[in-house]
């Protein structure tokens, strides 16, 4: 089975704040970033893997992707055990994030997450500081 390797980072300044996510799809040589409003620091993580799910499809095909295995790569250790099933999801939007993902799942031949040390995930995590420096404009009063 052909494999897809993805690495996801989201990050807020604030938590709540300012929000971004970052995907490198490394096997496609694509890099995304961008801005998702104001969320947590476990809600960007959460919307990076999904984005990152929904642009491996998009960009090889619904045909395709079905005989393919994605490896997601993530530095949250929590998102990973919750997703893994080691950690159990308590807040209403954290399982809305685990359904979306899951019924992502089923477009994919097989679908994996693994913990990476945040070193090893500096594509990504790159990607969401330059979205949050760049893109990201926050109102403020004074």
């Amino acid at each position: 089975m052909e494999k897809i390797v993805i690495y996801t980072d989201g990050g807020s300044r604030g938590n709540p704040g300012p929000a971004a996510v970052g995907v490198y799809i490394e096997t496609l040589g694509k890099k995304i970033g961008q801005c998702i409003g104001i969320r947590t620091n476990n809600d960007a993580e959460y919307e990076a893997l999904i984005l990152g799910l929904q642009k491996v499809k998009h960009f090889i095909g619904k045909e395709k992707a079905k005989k393919i295995e994605v490896e997601c790569l993530l530095d949250s250790e929590l998102v990973v055990k919750q997703l893994n099933h080691e950690y159990r999801l308590k807040e209403q939007r954290i399982q809305q994030y685990f359904l979306e993902i899951w019924n992502l799942m089923f477009d994919f031949g097989k679908v994996t997450f693994t913990h990476i040390p945040r070193e090893k995930n500096k594509v990504a995590d790159a990607m969401v500081n330059e979205a949050l420096d760049n893109q990201c404009k926050q109102n403020t009063l004074i």
